[in-house]
């Protein structure tokens, strides 16, 4: 074989497999036996969370954490109090930042278990509105400010933009996008490649999920990561697999 064939074939394999080779470059960070940190650029990291769930065992939850100069903003908390008050110390002992702002994808426990801590503790809350009538109906800790299709949050220069499409996996969730990363951190709804099943559908609103996926899918061509609420992210294809597992 000749060198330009076996350049093309080199070209070809990092185009199919950038995304992945993208999170093997990634950096790891152990917080305790039950939360890591894994940092996709300067500023942008996915916090990991462990709880034993029967019958599925140690089960992952993914939230989003962003830094600049000594802020943060914390998109999805662990799934409890005593989880978030540890990830909270080490982002200021370790990461030397302190948490400012806090928006949770949904009402579910993997979203804002830890929402009682970071309320004592003054960081600001924001959700859907959705998300804080349901909150308040099931006596769950409340987020402060509602917002009803959108808002938009600034950890110093960096933006996040977090919108509500419509229902999927619970009726309030939302997604974040952080266009400066080209980072969509779409929670719950949105299922890793290894999923098989479109997971847990108790609160589910079935009728709206595939057309809340198709238009997170036409707001958001310029995706090159996505972040699903539980599993390994990757890129648009979590969005199209999310879609098939839905029958669509």
């Amino acid at each position: 074989m000749t060198k330009q064939p076996l350049i093309s074939v080199l070209v070809l394999f990092l185009l199919v497999y950038g995304v992945g080779y993208a999170q093997l470059a990634t950096k790891k960070i152990k917080v305790a036996d039950d939360i890591e940190l894994i940092q996709l650029s300067d500023s942008v990291f996915v916090h990991v969370s462990y709880v034993e769930m029967q019958p599925y065992g140690k089960m992952p939850a993914n939230g989003l954490l962003l830094i600049s100069n000594g802020k943060a903003v914390l998109l999805d908390s662990p799934w409890n109090d005593a989880q978030t008050e540890v990830l909270v110390k080490f982002i200021k002992d370790s990461l030397h930042a302190k948490i400012t702002d806090f928006v949770p994808n949904h009402w579910h426990a993997d979203c804002m278990g830890g929402l009682g801590y970071l309320n004592k503790h003054g960081v600001k809350s924001y959700a859907n509105q959705l998300t804080i009538d349901i909150a308040k109906e099931k006596g769950l800790p409340l987020p402060e400010n509602g917002f009803k299709d959108s808002i938009l949050l600034k950890v110093n220069n960096l933006k996040i933009d977090c919108y509500y499409l419509g229902g999927g996996h619970t009726i309030d969730n939302m997604v974040a996008w952080i266009p400066a990363e080209k980072i969509l951190f779409a929670g719950c709804m949105v299922k890793a490649m290894a999923w098989k099943d479109i997971g847990n559908l108790s609160d589910a609103d079935m009728n709206d999920y595939p057309v809340t996926i198709q238009k997170v899918i036409d707001k958001f061509p310029s995706a090159k990561i996505v972040i699903p609420g539980h599993g390994d992210f990757g890129g648009k294809e979590l969005l199209t697999h999310t879609l098939e597992l839905l029958g669509k």
